[in-house]
């Protein structure tokens, strides 16, 4: 989250104050600068607040570096340019950073650019187009080795992945998944290396390269994502397996064993994934989609392995119901809660298996921005369906939910109509569907939107977009109508009928009135609505109190 102005005046003075140091970089941050020093700077700067336990470091431009004195910049002043220079730091870094935030502060003086960067995570430097950078004093530098071991080494005694394996060597791992992990490499580094050149790098050398191997020796993640299926003894006691299930009148299973980077793509297509048809009576937009999105699935499935506390010695489950997916891992939530990475704003400081999490990124199989979380909200959003859940219930454990059905037609309809929704108020719109709270300040803003009607806790999905649609009819019933709207359905009905009791003015109205409403609420509303009915003398009871009948004034009246 941004800082107001008078914290960021406070945080650059005391960042003058405290001058240059090998977490604190100032300069004059000319219209020109180079991106590719810009790059440097990030990966020295993170590297050094890494070995300094600092919670961050910074790069300031608009300041002299030789007198303290506030200049201004003129850096990238057109709208969208910082955003646009976020990508592309982050797709020079290995692994894959980029600056926390970019704060911009108007002085007197000028314009100051405070780049906030993170420290490089638990066991992993940050390399800059390949080279690893450092500072000495105020100057920049090459990542010395023993800077180097030193971060490597933080991780090595709990990072169950990074540990070697006795006796394996690269004849255990499988080709066909070696030349994917070759063809995964290349299409990530397009930009440096030509894809022949990573083809012909010797099997050592691309695997070192890679972050599988240490000098030529098989590590635990290397025979997790390459390693034969008859090598998985090697890993003994931990079984080494993604198991699918799948229940419901069918009931199946299949356990997958290394190569991961094979068997994910596998156990994705023993997944049963029809079209779905939304909104199929009488909708405005017939759309088609997929029941699971292949890249949701595999993002989550990925995640499984990348976080996955092997040193528990169980399997990853992914378990299949009729409506959605269930996958299950072991371990805590590693780095905050899933809620922290929804808006793609949190970078996570630290993995659990950082030796493999770090393989996996340099393979494209997942980032290490966090932002896979909120890729996974955003891409099921747009396909208008029901958003993930976590079940952080069970302690050690990781349970994600991943939708293959509508939940409330309501909430899908409304996507459809509204694309330009936040994901904050799609996340809102969700909780709402799935009968969950949400805070106060989210139900003034989308009752202003006019995206949901009800009181609390009964809050349901606004039927004003959907009357856009041609599918009114179902929309009758999780709308609140005013009282004018059932005071016609009921006059209708007495004007045909002549009179009417109790029973039978509730079989009219009940269900037409809100599903969410409770049924004494909808009792209270048609006892008001008759009590309002007979004051404005629309109607007379013709029965008694305990047994009442019902009939329009002008018709008792005409009998008489």
């Amino acid at each position: 989250m941004s800082m107001d102005e008078q914290a960021l005046k406070q945080l650059l003075h005391s960042l003058i104050e405290r001058w240059e140091s090998e977490v604190v970089e100032f300069k004059r941050g000319g219209k020109g600068f180079s991106t590719s020093d810009l790059g440097k700077y990030l990966s020295a700067l993170a590297n050094e607040a890494n070995l300094r336990a600092c919670e961050s470091a910074w790069l300031v431009f608009g300041i002299d570096d030789k007198t303290r004195r506030i200049l201004g910049s003129e850096y990238r002043q057109a709208p969208g340019e910082l955003d646009k220079l976020k990508m592309q730091i982050a797709d020079g870094t290995e692994p894959s950073i980029t600056f926390r935030d970019i704060h911009e502060l108007e002085t007197p003086e000028g314009r100051v650019l405070l780049f906030e960067i993170p420290p490089a995570p638990m066991g992993m430097p940050i390399a800059w187009l390949g080279h690893y950078y450092a500072r000495a004093g105020e100057s920049l530098t090459g990542l010395g080795l023993d800077k180097q071991d030193a971060i490597r080494r933080q991780t090595d005694a709990t990072d169950w992945s990074v540990q070697l394996v006795p006796n394996a060597t690269l004849d255990h791992l499988d080709p066909e998944a070696v030349s994917k992990a070759r063809e995964s490499f290349a299409k990530k580094y397009a930009n440096r290396f030509e894809p022949d050149e990573v083809m012909g790098w010797p099997l050592a050398t691309f695997l070192d390269r890679a972050k599988l191997t240490l000098d030529g020796r098989v590590t635990r993640a290397a025979l997790l994502l390459l390693g034969k299926e008859e090598a998985a003894p090697l890993l003994s006691p931990h079984p080494a397996q993604l198991t699918w299930k799948l229940e419901g009148p069918e009931r199946a299973y299949q356990h997958f064993g290394p190569p991961f980077l094979l068997a994910t793509t596998q156990l994705y297509q023993r997944i049963r994934n029809i079209q779905l048809r939304l909104l199929p009576q009488d909708e405005l937009l017939p759309i088609e989609v997929s029941k699971y999105d292949q890249k949701i699935v595999l993002e989550a499935l990925h995640n499984c392995i990348a976080h996955q506390d092997y040193s528990r010695n169980a399997r990853v489950v992914v378990v299949e119901q009729s409506d959605r997916l269930v996958f299950d891992n072991e371990g805590s939530f590693f780095e905050g809660e899933p809620d922290d990475y929804l808006e793609g704003h949190r970078v996570p400081k630290r993995y659990r298996n950082p030796f493999l999490t770090q393989a996996m990124a340099e393979l494209n199989m997942i980032d290490t921005m966090g932002y896979g979380i909120h890729d996974m909200y955003s891409r099921q959003a747009r396909r208008y369906l029901p958003l993930p859940d976590y079940d952080l219930s069970e302690p050690g454990a990781v349970r994600l939910g991943i939708y293959g059905g509508v939940v409330d037609s309501a909430y899908s309809r409304l996507l459809i109509q509204k694309t330009d929704l936040s994901l904050v108020d799609v996340l809102a719109l969700d909780r709402i569907q799935k009968k969950l709270p949400i805070a106060d300040d989210a139900v003034a803003r989308l009752k202003r939107a006019g995206l949901i009607e009800g009181r609390k806790p009964n809050y349901h999905v606004s039927a004003s977009v959907a009357g856009a649609t041609a599918s009114k009819a179902e929309y009758i019933r999780t709308r609140a109508q005013d009282d004018e709207f059932y005071a016609k359905l009921l006059k209708d009905y007495l004007e045909k009928f002549g009179q009417a009791n109790r029973s039978d003015i509730n079989a009219l109205l009940l269900d037409k009135l809100s599903d969410a409403l409770t049924y004494k609420q909808k009792y209270n509303k048609i006892s008001n609505l008759l009590t309002k009915l007979r004051r404005q003398g629309v109607i007379v009871n013709k029965g008694s109190d305990t047994a009442p009948r019902w009939c329009l004034a002008e018709t008792a009246q005409g009998g008489q």
